[in-house]
């Protein structure tokens, strides 16, 4: 069940760099408060939105984690995307105003409701937003693009090594740590997304872990070695 809470400015919050556009004047950040309609609890398990639903706003995590997936045709859970405070979702929505995944929080989390009518209204007066809603959805069919690569031509490890450093990249902007992450996904959600089978992602892990590239304690990974994973992900292809 989704909880409503109070109403908090974007022109306060410690996350507002990563959501919203930088370098508006004060009237422009006056109109873009006006964005943030609620704030909602999610709690861990719990689904954000459904595949089917009506789409009616983007939604900014302001903290936890989320999984982003659909059900396939024979049955099967297919993840497509891992997504933490600070970024948007929600966007699946726009084009047929339909939702066409689920997003389930894998810890409670809270995020700010933003409906899409109010983003499109203020867009026409606030040029920056605009561009920053253009600029998110880019990145989106960036993001989309480069696990398609991961899917489509890389090994296991490079899979795996890919992963770990995008995650801790996008942990870092947010502050935290750029060589120690909490997993909040299993590693069956983790192979999922990759296109890797459990034993396989086990396998990896393990592997990476006896190289001496991590140190693995559960779900607590620590990055031993980063350049070792580069290198592991910018291996020479033989063509």
């Amino acid at each position: 069940m989704l909880k409503e809470t109070i109403k908090v400015a974007c022109s306060s919050c410690n996350l507002r760099e990563l959501c919203m556009p930088v370098g508006l004047n004060t009237q422009e950040l006056i109109r873009v408060d006006e964005l943030v309609a609620t704030r909602r609890t999610v709690k861990r398990g719990a689904a954000l939105f459904h595949t089917g639903e009506k789409f009616t706003s983007l939604y900014a995590i302001r903290s936890g984690f989320f999984k982003t997936g659909i059900t396939t045709e024979d049955g099967r859970d297919q993840v497509t995307g891992f997504q933490m405070a600070g970024e948007i979702i929600g966007l699946d929505g726009i084009v047929n105003e339909h939702h066409t995944c689920d997003a389930v929080a894998l810890e409670d989390a809270e995020v700010c409701v933003m409906p899409f009518d109010r983003i499109e209204e203020i867009s026409r007066e606030v040029n920056a937003l605009q561009h920053h809603v253009h600029k998110i959805m880019s990145r989106e069919i960036v993001r989309d693009h480069g696990v398609m690569l991961l899917l489509g031509s890389m090994r296991a490890e490079e899979r795996l090594a890919a992963f770990l450093l995008n995650l801790v990249q996008r942990l870092q902007a947010r502050g935290f740590s750029k060589s120690e992450l909490v997993l909040r996904m299993t590693r069956e959600e983790i192979g999922s997304y990759l296109g890797m089978k459990l034993e396989t992602v086990s396998r990896t892990f393990s592997k990476f872990a006896d190289d001496g590239v991590i140190a693995v304690k559960q779900r607590n990974i620590h990055i031993l070695d980063a350049d070792a994973l580069k290198r592991i992900v910018n291996v020479p292809q033989c063509h």
